[in-house]
């Protein structure tokens, strides 16, 4: 390792790896706060080991990093996230010169069991929806949003962020900046098509009002700003409560999960769902197919003459 890797600061290196993360590939403040707190981790390991330049770092600190995390009681999940935020931090000190992939190799993720999304079943999602809905502009949005949710499988961040020039209302398409600033295109079914037609038609002038529609963002509060997540989420809450649903079972990505389980035990293809969910790697689309087998099962076991009988 060359004088000028071995003296560069770790610090340093880290702040440069998460500018460029939110300069040049446009991830979300809320993504480089999580690779933020991921490499304060980092950082604090390494400084227990005497260790403060980049070029410093040996197989062996990198080895002891899970026991390390693993002493402060994080669960597999979040020790994983870490070991991931930390070996792309490390490939990119790689890709400038300043540390070797020897060091990197010693990063070994814990191993876990993928968590099944959590869903509603068709007719909950029907009841939430009827539950926000009223003549009222905040219910007709709430509508909108929930139809939009569940019948394009959107992210809340997406949601909430969708402009009005993003809709194309001839062909029921949406346009749709995801994660890493990726565009795609998602079709939209009638039902959230014309919920989105009466919004924008009877609700949004009067939530707007003489005010200036300065960011032209499709949803938008009682004040005529733009939506929220956190308003939603609480929308969303009270929409559970009085549909009779549990409220912590009740979130915009419970929604989408939704989304991808109907198309999928509809027929269609995964590689399709993937496209309109906007993930990057198929995996991340299959945890579906364990979903649509567990909904299967429930089947079974509730109406088959030999199942348990039993309701879940």
């Amino acid at each position: 390792m060359v004088e000028s890797a071995s003296a560069t600061p770790l610090e340093g290196l880290c702040d440069a790896f998460l500018t460029r993360l939110a300069v040049e590939e446009g991830l979300s403040p809320r993504t480089i706060e999580a690779y933020s707190g991921d490499l304060r981790h980092l950082r604090a390991h390494l400084l227990e080991r005497g260790v403060l330049a980049v070029g410093r770092i040996s197989r062996h600190d990198l080895s002891a990093l899970a026991s390390y995390l693993n002493d402060r009681s994080m669960a597999a999940s979040s020790r994983a996230r870490v070991l991931v935020s930390v070996r792309r931090f490390l490939r990119y000190a790689e890709h400038l010169g300043l540390v070797g992939a020897d060091p990197i190799d010693a990063l070994q993720a814990p191993k876990q069991l993928r968590k099944l999304p959590s869903i509603l079943k068709a007719e909950e999602t029907a009841s939430l929806i009827e539950a926000a809905r009223s003549d009222d502009p905040l219910g007709v949005r709430d509508v909108a949003m929930l139809e939009v949710l569940y019948g394009a499988g959107l992210r809340v961040s997406e949601l909430v962020g969708l402009p009005l020039n993003a809709i194309d209302h001839r062909g029921q398409l949406l346009r749709v900046i995801g994660k890493g600033r990726k565009e795609r295109v998602v079709p939209m079914g009638d039902v959230a098509g014309r919920a989105i037609d009466v919004y924008l038609k009877d609700a949004r002038p009067i939530l707007l009002g003489e005010r200036p529609d300065k960011d032209h963002s499709t949803f938008l509060t009682r004040r005529g700003t733009a939506m929220t997540r956190q308003n939603f989420f609480g929308r969303l809450r009270g929409h559970a409560r009085k549909a009779g649903l549990p409220a912590d079972r009740v979130s915009p990505h419970v929604l989408r999960h939704g989304f991808a389980t109907d198309l999928l035990e509809g027929g269609a293809d995964l590689r399709a769902i993937q496209s309109m969910l906007g993930h990057a790697d198929l995996s991340s689309t299959e945890i579906y197919t364990h979903v649509s087998r567990a909904r299967l099962r429930e089947t079974v076991e509730t109406r088959h003459p030999r199942g348990s009988g039993r309701k879940r």
